[in-house]
């Protein structure tokens, strides 16, 4: 006769260490190869990060979900969102879920994870929209309709809307793959990303008015930026020696998010990026007046962090970027991410071909350096009509 496997709830409890810290501590028993079984027990987290024991055993239950592999479909079938969520960040998020606790060895080797950046936006969406709506909800129960009609009262973008269900599609997807639900129901979830309002582009006249109002190190921020299209996290978390004044290259090897150095977005980001010999010469200009220019120095070194650190981009952009817009008059909400579309959108003016714009911006696909960073300008959108009218009306004329 077969043993039914039993299904183990563990126990939760509240340990202070010796260094005055509390933790939550799980305990659970594992069958070992020889069948004997043997105590095991991980930290869930701190109680600062759990403040309730009903907050620690929503952070068990996805725990749980692992000891026990075997658990019946009709157990399975009442396992919530939240609990998805927290198996989700442990196996997905995992610089989130562990934060200041040292990842697992085989986490951490992992370079198929997502960037850090991302994880923090999923975070984001997650804590603000996801799960104050949908936290109590089991898994079956979600359907296509309530959550588009759910999307369609939320006071937010359209691509913001369609993160969100991409987001709870990923948690689906993740459901899937451990065998927890038979289908995706996000997956027939109506929801665009149309942009409401078109991304600022800045004009040539813009940014010398922009650049003359800067003082160092912004103006070479700038500069590097709308001359490289840097995204800002991988601008500040340039090095002097990622910098080759010889072969006038710049190695884009990491971002800076929220202070937290991690790997670039995807593998095309991690491709060298040519460096304008006049462009040179300004990044040059700025090492010699750098108190922090040596190889290991950050490039925008923060003198209040004694150089240990970059800047902060929103400090930044705080006291030096936006009084330079404002002097300057120039409209629209224009930030950091404005220097890369301006970038991408004067390369097209200039005629370059999508190919070339998509490998400077180190895009994955084409897709996206064409339907969101290669805008048309005016100027460019005239000169296209007048060859085409130049074209027509000789054969009007004839006719």
């Amino acid at each position: 006769m077969f043993r039914r496997a039993r299904h183990q709830n563990g126990s939760l409890q509240c340990v202070k260490r010796k260094s005055g810290e509390s933790v939550w501590i799980f305990r659970w028993r594992e069958t070992q190869i020889d069948g004997s079984r043997k105590y095991r027990k991980v930290v869930v987290g701190t109680v600062e990060e759990f403040p309730t024991e009903a907050s620690a055993q929503s952070a068990a239950d996805a725990l749980r979900l692992e000891i026990n592999e075997q658990t019946p479909r009709q157990q399975l079938r009442q396992i919530s969102i939240e609990t998805l969520v927290e198996h989700y960040r442990q196996h997905e998020m995992p610089d989130i879920f562990y934060k200041k606790k040292q990842l697992p060895e085989a986490v951490a080797e992992d370079e198929n994870r997502k960037s850090y950046a991302t994880q923090d936006t999923y975070e984001g969406y997650l804590n603000k929209w996801i799960l104050p709506r949908w936290k109590s909800y089991r898994l079956p129960d979600i359907k296509a309709v309530q959550v588009e009609q759910w999307l369609k009262s939320l006071p937010l973008a359209p691509g913001s809307k369609a993160k969100i269900r991409n987001i709870m599609s990923a948690l689906y997807s993740h459901a899937l793959r451990w065998e927890w639900v038979n289908r995706n129901p996000i997956s027939s979830v109506r929801q665009s990303a149309k942009r409401r309002k078109i991304p600022v582009v800045l004009t040539i006249e813009q940014i010398r008015d922009f650049v003359a109002n800067l003082t160092e190190p912004c103006r070479t921020a700038v500069l590097l930026g709308l001359g490289s299209g840097l995204r800002v996290g991988e601008l500040l978390g340039l090095k002097w020696e990622d910098v080759n004044f010889e072969a006038l290259e710049v190695n884009v090897t990491r971002s800076v998010v929220k202070q937290k150095i991690t790997r670039c977005k995807t593998e095309a980001s991690r491709k060298p990026i040519p460096l304008d010999p006049e462009l040179a010469e300004v990044l040059l200009s700025w090492r010699l007046q750098s108190p922090y220019p040596l190889t290991t120095n950050w490039v925008f070194a923060s003198p209040h962090r004694k150089g240990k650190q970059p800047y902060w981009p929103g400090a930044l952009f705080r006291q030096h970027l936006k009084p330079a817009l404002e002097a300057a008059e120039i409209p629209g909400s224009v930030g950091w991410h404005t220097l890369r579309h301006t970038f991408g959108t004067l390369m097209k003016a200039n005629g370059e071909d999508i190919k070339t714009i998509q490998e400077l911006l180190r895009h994955a696909n084409y897709k996206v350096t064409a339907d969101t960073y290669t805008q048309a300008v005016t100027p460019t959108k005239r000169a296209a009509q007048t060859k085409l009218v130049k074209m027509i009306l000789p054969l009007r004329k004839k006719a």
